[in-house]
């Protein structure tokens, strides 16, 4: 076995968290938090040796970012998705919305927010009642 692949598997335990996709804000922070130290070891010149893990740290970072964006004009139903995969959560994790039946008909648009669930909603995420009527 050559002594790179020895000197990887060894550290691998250590390695593998960052060349994986963010599940949560943690995990996100410590992948910029990598990024940063990668870039700042040298990753930031072509040539280094670290660059490629930089590029690749950077991608991921990217990943994240782009599937953490709400969308500009999002629809009430659209903002609660968006807020539910955020944060984990299922439909059963919204008792404030009624039944589970109510919840997925707010989640398919065939049913609009009224103003308590608004106000549930907005009070449990910190965001404006606005983005949910």
């Amino acid at each position: 076995m050559n002594t790179r692949l020895k000197a990887a598997m060894q550290h691998w335990c250590y390695v593998a968290p960052l060349l994986q996709s963010a599940r949560n804000e943690t995990e996100y922070a410590e992948l910029v938090e990598a990024l940063d130290a990668a870039l700042d070891a040298g990753g930031a010149d072509e040539t280094h040796p670290l660059a490629r893990l930089a590029h690749y740290l950077g991608e991921l970072v990217a990943e994240y970012e782009a599937r953490d964006r709400m969308p500009p004009a999002a629809t009430g139903a659209e903002v609660l998705c968006y807020l539910m995969q955020r944060n984990n959560l299922r439909q059963i994790d919204l008792p404030e919305l009624g039944s589970q039946g109510i919840v997925s008909e707010l989640l398919s648009g065939r049913r609009n927010f009224n103003a308590r669930q608004a106000k549930a909603l907005a009070a449990r995420f910190g965001v404006s009642v606005a983005l949910f009527l």
